[in-house]
């Protein structure tokens, strides 16, 4: 499979997704101006890789801040991994920064199957 390496700017995240590697992260700030568009090829990655996916996939999303078109992508993101077995996120959040921490929480709760790990920096 491909790697997808993205590197972050201003307005939106560093991406990773390397099979070969077992790494899964989006960290940053995510405010793309179309949001839909920048997270196609991300969520395009993810249904090929569910069809032959790692026995674990650890997925970190270190998250400074996301606009609300980004939180609806970012779910469907999570949607995906609740469908791949052996998925879990660990999701950081500074520890002053407790909007991003329920941000985590509400996300864990719309994905029940899921499991989350919550870790400040």
């Amino acid at each position: 499979m491909e790697i997808i390496n993205l590197e972050g700017t201003e307005d939106t995240p560093r991406i990773i997704l390397d099979k070969e590697k077992a790494l899964f992260e989006i960290s940053g700030r995510s405010l793309p101006e179309d949001a839909a568009e920048f997270y196609a090829p991300i969520l395009e990655w993810l249904d090929k890789y569910q069809t032959m996916p790692n026995p674990e996939t650890n997925f970190s999303f270190k998250l400074e801040y996301f606009n609300t078109a980004s939180s609806k992508l970012i779910l469907d993101i999570l949607s995906k991994l609740d469908n791949i077995p052996g998925s879990r996120v660990t999701w950081y959040y500074h520890e002053d920064d407790e909007d991003m921490e329920e941000a985590g929480e509400e996300f864990s709760e719309l994905v029940e199957n899921l499991p989350f790990e919550f870790k400040s920096y």
